[in-house]
């Protein structure tokens, strides 16, 4: 989703606040990827006709390790398909309301089979690295769909909620072994009476390390971030108590933060990964 009357330095004010590292290229691939936002209010409109197919062939466009090609998604327009969807995954109304929705899937199966069909080996699918390959996969598959699809001036959102009970999504999508649900998507034409607005992401010296990590340049970092989003939460009239350290802290507390996430593990081995 693009907004044309902004500046590359608009959308990096938005991105930064007043921390706007100096050295910017810019293009209208960079402003596009600057724009990004979350999008959870749709309006009622049809994707254009192809959209689906578009962000697919974007999405097998990214990179993946050897060839593998170690992911698939299912398409989901169904209102019913939807609704059962929405409820395992929080019951968060965007879901129902979007015109698309996609579920991205680390999937191991399709070379399981292949491979099987010609009496080969495969017991390195096995092994926690190929979980990881297919997990891996699936996002950067997915982030490019996202971008395509923002390139048309459509929204999304991801919804890894998709994990709070993923034995029950892989029923309802009718998965084979060895494929488990990584995360959801939504698709759809931006409400323009409820625009989502860009959310500040914490300073570069935060994440960017040269040559070495550097541990001491994190903490100021992390201080200016808490003050940017206090103004982003009072600019969007958001009562947020506490500040990114309080949500980041309570977000991992412990297992019960984790919304039935925390036996992950053992629901991968039901799904067939044997994660050696």
């Amino acid at each position: 989703m693009t907004e044309t009357s902004l500046t590359t330095h608009d959308l990096l004010r938005q991105r930064y606040g007043d921390a706007i590292p100096e050295r910017i290229i810019s293009n209208a691939a960079i402003d596009l990827l600057l724009s990004h936002r979350s999008v959870r209010s749709y309006s009622n409109e049809p994707l254009p006709e192809g959209t689906l197919e578009t962000m697919i062939a974007a999405a097998q466009s990214a990179a993946t390790s050897s060839n593998l090609q170690t992911w698939s998604v299912v398409a989901v327009t169904d209102p019913e398909r939807k609704e059962r969807l929405a409820t395992l995954a929080g019951n968060q109304n965007h879901i129902r309301r979007a015109p698309l929705f996609l579920v991205w899937l680390a999937d191991l199966n399709r070379i399981a089979q292949a491979a099987e069909a010609r009496q080969m080996p495969h017991d390195g699918l096995d092994y926690l690295e190929m979980w990881l390959v297919g997990v891996i996969d699936a996002a950067l598959a997915a982030q490019n769909a996202v971008i395509a699809a923002e390139s048309l001036g459509l929204g999304t959102v991801y919804i890894g909620a998709i994990r709070n009970h993923p034995l029950d999504v892989a029923a309802e999508l009718r998965l084979p072994p060895m494929v488990m649900p990584v995360f959801g998507m939504c698709v759809g034409k931006p409400n323009p009476d409820r625009p989502a607005a860009i959310k500040p992401r914490l300073p570069q010296a935060a994440v960017l390390h040269r040559e070495v990590f550097q541990p001491e340049q994190v903490p100021p970092a992390v201080e200016h971030y808490n003050t940017t989003m206090a103004a982003f939460y009072a600019a969007q009239r958001m009562n947020v108590e506490g500040d990114w350290v309080d949500h980041s802290a309570k977000r991992v507390a412990g297992p019960q933060s984790l919304s039935g996430r925390d036996v992950l593990r053992d629901v991968l081995h039901q799904l067939g990964f044997r994660l050696k």
